[in-house]
């Protein structure tokens, strides 16, 4: 059976109403998806690939789902570009990343197969390329150009995964997600010429003391702002002041030596803090900027409408830069353009709870600085009605921030908020909330940090209020995000 005309034929007889979908982010036109992949710019295009299984609304034998925009906003969805189908890949084409290249777009993917080893069943991943014109890609007849037997003998087949792909000079570099046998993560690096003869050339980095989780996935690596930039996705974490309880998403800042081909990073950080997000990954974009975008779920916390025919988004593009040795992200510049309807309320005092007429929707961009008061608590409650809602509370004198969406409809015993510290305290707290239906991604103090939930209360539960045990004084500019294209239109929530 032809896989891949199979899923494409799928997903043409089982689109979902567009009117249910995210209306300024990714989500798949069916079925379920996971990790950004591919992220990258093309001909005039920005190209976005994913994890896709289109046939349920759980993680499956992986595909590739495609979308292009022409502004990291306005998503077209593309058909199916990956199907698990080959002897070297039939148990799922996993995650990875493109490149432009003379001739065409090229795709590096991991291949995942099933082999009985002493009897067990056992999964091993190796590396496979594919080429394209930014519509149709055809997987390379030499597939797996890396396999696991290129590593050293102590280096794990099983764990083996996640090709970030890139060209410097005349060498063709990769690196993966991987971890030695006795189970400690670690990033290897291997090099190329043509793309076909791959070697081992060493291991970027490692978790020596084993703090950082049992596998690092999704790799990225990169310059910005004069310095290097090595991210993953560590799982299995515990928690402390920086990190969360489960799969996160950290960075390092440091140094590469292309000679001797070492890293040496400093710290590792978080990228976010809030409840949905894993497995980013960036791209150059060609005016200088670099640009992020996750998957905005968690692996551990199923909370959508059970009958929904469509699970997981990605995250709104992200702007980076360094700034005092972290990372700030910002929302891509171009979703002003999505603006409308300004309203502006400066000095607004807050006494008890209060609601502003002007102030309501799903699909905003909302900035608030609190500017002034002597209070405890600050809440900004949003997608409300008279049942569910969601909260977003500033202890001030704790100096903690908490996302909270224990009332948004959810009927799974699963995380439901989370509490971090505020890093580096300012005397105004600036908050910027990026609303899209289902999603909130909040935006602290200039996106020094930042918070990623998703939440599913009916889509008529738009109500925004705020309220203070005390008295607080902020400033207010609200944008509603309006894109005019079929689908955007907020209803029900979709339980069918």
């Amino acid at each position: 059976m032809n896989s891949l005309k199979h899923a494409k034929d799928y997903i043409m007889e089982n689109r979902v109403d567009k009117s249910v979908l995210p209306a300024f982010h990714a989500a798949p036109p069916c079925g379920w998806i996971n990790d950004p992949n591919g992220f990258s710019y093309y001909e005039g295009k920005i190209h976005l690939f994913c994890q896709l299984h289109p046939y349920d609304t759980v993680w499956g034998p992986m595909h590739w789902g495609h979308f292009v925009s022409d502004d990291f906003i306005s998503w077209e969805e593309m058909q199916v570009v990956l199907a698990p189908e080959e002897c070297y890949d039939y148990a799922g084409c996993f995650s990875g990343t493109a490149i432009e290249t003379e001739k065409g777009h090229l795709l590096a993917y991991t291949g995942v197969i099933e082999k009985e080893i002493g009897g067990t069943i056992t999964m091993l991943q190796n590396q496979c390329l594919a080429i394209g014109d930014g519509k149709e890609y055809v997987k390379f007849e030499q597939n797996p150009v890396v396999t696991g037997e290129l590593l050293p003998k102590e280096f794990s087949r099983n764990d083996f995964r996640d090709p970030k792909l890139w060209k410097e000079d005349d060498c063709y570099y990769m690196i993966a997600g991987n971890k030695t046998i006795d189970g400690m993560p670690q990033i290897v690096l291997l090099a190329s010429l043509d793309l076909l003869n791959w070697k081992y050339v060493s291991v970027l980095a490692k978790d020596d003391e084993h703090k950082l989780g049992s596998m690092w996935e999704c790799p990225d690596f990169f310059i910005m702002d004069g310095k290097y930039v090595l991210m993953f996705s560590p799982q299995d974490m515990e928690g402390n002041d920086e990190l969360h309880n489960g799969h996160n998403s950290i960075y390092f800042i440091g140094d590469y030596d292309k000679t001797t081909h070492e890293f040496k990073r400093g710290d590792y950080y978080s990228f976010d803090d809030g409840l949905d997000f894993y497995a980013p990954q960036t791209m150059a974009f060609p005016d200088g900027r670099r640009i992020m975008i996750g998957w905005m779920q968690s692996w551990d916390s199923n909370i959508r409408p059970p009958k929904q025919k469509w699970a997981c988004m990605m995250t709104i593009p992200r702007e980076l830069s360094i700034v005092n040795g972290r990372i700030r992200q910002s929302p891509v510049r171009e979703i002003e353009k999505y603006h409308s309807n300004q309203y502006i309320c400066e000095c607004c005092k807050v006494r008890g709870t209060i609601n502003i007429p002007e102030i309501s929707g799903r699909m905003l961009d909302l900035s608030i600085e609190i500017t002034d008061g002597d209070y405890n608590e600050f809440t900004i409650r949003f997608a409300s009605n008279d049942k569910y809602h969601c909260d977003f509370i500033f202890y001030k004198y704790k100096n903690m921030i908490e996302m909270d969406r224990s009332h948004s409809g959810m009927i799974r015993d699963t995380i439901a908020s989370r509490r971090v510290k505020i890093r580096y305290p300012h005397r105004n707290l600036r908050l910027r909330f990026i609303l899209d239906k289902y999603s909130a991604e909040i935006f602290v103090n200039n996106g020094e940090q930042v918070l990623s939930t998703t939440f599913y209360t009916p889509l008529n539960a738009e109500d925004i209020c705020f309220s203070c045990d005390k008295e607080a004084v902020m400033n207010i500019v609200k944008h509603e995000l309006c894109f005019n294209l079929p689908g955007n239109k907020q209803g029900e929530r979709n339980d069918e």
